[in-house]
């Protein structure tokens, strides 16, 4: 290996405040605010990189989403560095993205594949810890299917879903499972980022051909977050190759997404024909039931922590956005019961997770507002952006306004331009109407409250 040899953490520590502004300007201002400043440098050792996160949820997060781009920033300044490893709350995880050796160092000796126990895979993603229910049960039973190994009716295993909802928990129980059952055999796993950054270095490095025989050679390839080939059209051609050999060799993909294939805008018709010819499963958001189980289970596997029944309806009740924070909200409540001593209740977890609570909350679209209320008072969606002023329609419209203001945070002009084009007063007057007849209209009250009840969930 080339560069530097960084001996003392010390040395390693003065590289941070550059990782940090590659990170920055590679993320952009917003997502690094919110995620990577909290973290600090905690120590370099045996080409691991340790970093701190204030809490075990930002700590997941950063392992499930930018543990690629960390190493990337770090091996840019310090070629030693191996590995991530990212500490919170007394939990430790090491991270190995592919590779394990940088670019030039696999190319240099392109027989010498990467073997399958390179990579480490988080003990707690496993088929064992996957809680299922009616929302993920087909995308966990396929993916148990190609874990255990023989003939597929399908290949690829194309698994979307949106953030938060289980999708990389399968993959991880994949690899584990694959690399355990057949541990001679070559396994990669990566990001779309990471194969990306691969390839580019592959290039500038005039090494695409071992690129492309490293990546070709897996009898199973897993590839995180294929969104992100979107617009990158040299990647994409090589993205296809490598589909086609891949699986014509006999090979398994496995290919994870936060949405469905036709839903890929800038990715070329002949990748998505590819991915959608073996089996494209999804995750629906859970229901109570789900979050309910898995919320239970969580906590069944935390020592020394006791949490009530009640509670745990209410974190599932109340937590519906994804099941990442839902069990973000669990480990906060934990640990703010163990710092503070005291006892987990349903009036402790509404103080401590009063924020989460209402950021948690569903978000309500104006075209589901519209939707139901067209549908309560049997009328045509399409008059809601009508210019038809018949009071059978308008008040109806008025309603669907009036609920807009009060459950999205739409301004009154984005409002007007979703009811067919209309200005920003006729929102407020619509808005000052249905008040007004809300305390004069029993009828129309009761409907008010009706709609609300059902898109509020």
């Amino acid at each position: 290996m080339t560069g530097v040899t960084f001996s003392k953490a010390g040395d390693a520590a003065g590289l941070w405040p550059q990782v940090r502004a590659l990170l920055r300007d590679s993320m952009g201002a917003r997502s690094f605010d919110h995620w990577l400043r909290p973290v600090s440098f905690a120590g370099f050792a045996d080409g691991v990189v340790i970093l701190a996160a204030p809490s075990a949820f930002t700590a997941n997060w950063i392992r499930s989403h930018h543990a690629d781009r960390l190493l990337q920033a770090w091996r840019s300044l310090l070629p030693e560095a191996q590995a991530i490893r990212i500490d919170a709350s007394g939990d430790a995880a090491l991270i190995r993205p592919v590779p394990a050796e940088p670019v030039q160092d696999a190319v240099a000796a392109p027989a010498a594949l990467p073997a399958a126990d390179a990579q480490v895979f988080d003990a707690r993603f496993r088929f064992e810890t996957f809680v299922t229910g009616a929302a993920n049960q087909v995308a966990a039973n396929a993916a148990r299917a190609v874990a255990t190994g023989g003939r597929l009716s399908f290949n690829p295993l194309y698994i979307h879903a949106a953030t938060g909802q289980g999708k990389t928990h399968l993959l991880q129980a994949i690899g584990a499972a694959h690399q355990a059952a057949r541990p001679g055999q070559t396994l990669l796993y990566m990001s779309a980022e990471r194969f990306m950054y691969d390839f580019v270095s592959a290039m500038r490095a005039r090494e695409t051909l071992a690129f492309k025989a490293r990546l070709r050679s897996a009898s199973l390839l897993m590839i995180d977050d294929v969104q992100f080939i979107a617009g990158k059209e040299s990647t994409q051609e090589e993205f296809l190759h490598t589909v086609d050999e891949l699986v014509g060799s006999g090979g398994k993909l496995v290919i994870g997404a936060d949405r469905p294939p036709h839903a890929l805008d800038g990715v070329e018709g002949r990748i998505l024909s590819r991915l959608t010819q073996g089996l494209v499963v999804d995750i629906k958001p859970a229901d109570f039931a789900l979050r309910r189980a898995i919320v239970e289970a969580k906590a069944a596997a935390m020592p020394g922590v006791t949490v009530p029944g009640d509670v745990l309806d209410l974190l599932a009740t109340r937590i519906v956005s994804n099941i990442r924070e839902l069990e973000g909200g669990l480990n906060r409540l934990a640990a703010y019961a163990a710092l503070g001593d005291a006892s987990i209740t349903s009036a402790f977890a509404e103080d401590v997770l009063a924020e989460m609570f209402r950021a948690s909350k569903r978000r309500i679209t104006i075209d589901e507002i519209q939707k139901r209320v067209s549908d309560h008072f049997r009328i045509r969606q399409a008059e809601m952006v009508s210019a038809r002023r018949a009071r059978e329609v308008a008040r109806p419209r008025q309603i669907a306004m009036y609920l807009a203001k009060q459950l999205t945070p739409r301004s009154l002009p984005e409002i007007g331009r979703r009811f067919g084009g209309r200005d920003h007063t006729t929102v407020i007057h619509a808005v000052r109407q249905i008040e007004k007849l809300r305390g004069l209209d029993h009828d129309l009250d009761n409907d008010v409250r009706t709609l609300m009840r059902a898109l509020e969930g």
